[in-house]
């Protein structure tokens, strides 16, 4: 591709010279390639230019002088990464609708569920998320909750060329500040809800809460949770059109009624403009019925008939790590959830106690390197909710996990039996060998994840293959 065709919507005098490559990852660059320097967290690309043009960078676009040949000086490098990757793609995202989640909670389920409703009316639809990717039912590896701008463009191409008539993505906090998917324009997005997470990375709720909002600056429709605080801020100031919905709230535009929790899932009445359906849910929690209205309302809002949203809502089974049954033959109940923050540990502590024929234990811990106010609160909602509790790791990375402990042991109430045990493997078979008939295990935190990651290393850590050595040992 020709630069003058590559750097399309970007000022600049730019030439003919052929493009054979581009990338932000000097690693990557190639004879012929165009490397962009991004300053991020804990790297500069701008230090890495001369490596670029040593492996043959024809064009570098930097933010200062790097002193090297082919270098273009440009206002702002991250934000014309997104369109550079973009025109290279040839712009997938305008062949493709786009439904956008943002939110603490609930984006995954809510994207496998809005793949699903889509399914079940005959579309073919991909998926971009923290479990995996997925092109109709092809899965992809995932690296992070939103990808990069290059990966984000490549995967939506894939998904054009496969046919895709819709892409549903997951939107985090991270993404949107950095622009990972600016340009993109969603036919939707809906906000599930804003509890406290990354304050490492925004350091205030109300940055945090900004950064979710640019979502809808994106979006022809909003879709919001009118039972979550945060709500008014985020709907404040917006030009498009919204609805919104909420559990018994009748001012919202789609409300659920009658919520009745079962073992394995939740049943609930879906209400709008005098219209009524029996929705039969097969994902445990009260909580879950949030993720269903979120994806309802987003359908509904959208054009597809009430009937077909309710049938399809009625036909869906759960996702991998959130509140996913282990399966054994002992007499207790093991359970694997991806709660990481004080709301999504409340949720399912919560949902599994108000089900717990025994006792509930809790194993978690919390992650190093992120924000350390939420860890005595996690210790505080384990404690209240759990008649056992294990204190453990998560991903410590470079923080010592007996300190990640002691933060969250600080939020237990004193005279509060707990357990602690830094090795997860060690405390999730010190749990398992605790449990009694009728109890059920929690084990928080891990969810989908199939690696543990270190100071110096990231290790393979697949809780279901643990949970299976401890049973396997009697």
């Amino acid at each position: 591709m020709r630069l003058s065709q590559l750097m399309t919507g970007i000022d600049g005098n730019w030439s003919d010279i052929e493009i054979k490559g581009i990338t932000c990852d000097s690693r990557r660059v190639e004879e012929g390639w165009l490397f962009v320097c991004i300053a991020g967290n804990a790297r500069d690309g701008h230090d890495y230019a001369p490596a670029a043009a040593e492996k043959g960078a024809a064009v570098i676009l930097t933010q200062r002088d790097t002193g090297v040949a082919g270098q273009y000086i440009l206002p702002d490098t991250r934000a014309v990464w997104p369109v550079i990757c973009a025109n290279w793609f040839d712009h997938p995202a305008k062949k493709i609708k786009l439904i956008g989640f943002t939110g603490t909670n609930g984006k995954t389920t809510s994207t496998f569920l809005m793949k699903h409703l889509l399914e079940q009316i005959g579309k073919k639809v991909g998926l971009i998320g923290t479990i995996c990717n997925m092109i109709g039912d092809e899965e992809l590896p995932s690296g992070h909750t939103t990808p990069d701008a290059y990966e984000l463009q490549e995967l939506l191409a894939k998904m054009v060329a496969a046919s895709c008539e819709y892409a549903v993505m997951e939107l985090s906090s991270h993404a949107l500040d950095q622009g990972r998917a600016a340009g993109l324009h969603f036919e939707a997005g809906v906000f599930t809800n804003l509890t406290q997470d990354h304050l490492d990375y925004h350091l205030t709720m109300e940055k945090y809460m900004a950064a979710k909002k640019r979502l809808f600056r994106q979006c022809r429709l909003g879709v919001f949770n009118a039972d979550d605080p945060w709500t008014p801020q985020m709907m404040d100031g917006l030009t498009i059109p919204t609805v919104t919905y909420s559990l018994g709230n009748d001012a919202a535009t789609y409300t659920a009624r009658n919520v009745r929790c079962r073992a394995d899932g939740v049943d609930f009445e879906l209400l709008t403009l005098g219209t009524i359906g029996r929705v039969r849910l097969g994902i445990p929690g009260a909580f879950s019925v949030y993720n269903a209205m979120g994806v309802a309302a987003c359908a509904l809002a959208l054009g597809i008939p009430f009937d077909a949203v309710v049938s399809a809502l009625s036909k869906a089974k759960g996702v991998k790590g959130r509140v996913e049954i282990v399966p054994t033959d002992r007499p207790y109940t093991i359970v694997i959830d991806y709660a990481h923050t004080p709301d999504g540990l409340e949720n399912v502590c919560k949902t599994l106690k108000e089900g717990c024929k025994g006792r509930l234990i809790v194993l978690f811990g919390c992650g190093g390197d992120r924000d350390r106010g939420k860890r005595p609160q996690m210790g505080a909602i384990a404690a209240a909710y759990g008649d056992v509790t294990v204190v453990t790791s998560d991903n410590p990375r470079s923080e010592e996990p007996t300190a990640i402990i002691q933060d969250i042991v600080a939020g237990i109430p004193a005279g509060t039996r707990y357990h602690t045990e830094p090795d997860r493997a060690a405390a999730i078979a010190w749990a398992l060998k605790n449990a009694q008939p009728d109890d059920t295990v929690l084990l928080a935190g891990k969810g989908h994840e199939t690696y543990q990651v270190l100071k110096d290393e990231t290790i393979h850590m697949d809780e279901r293959e643990i949970i299976a050595a401890v049973l396997a040992q009697g």
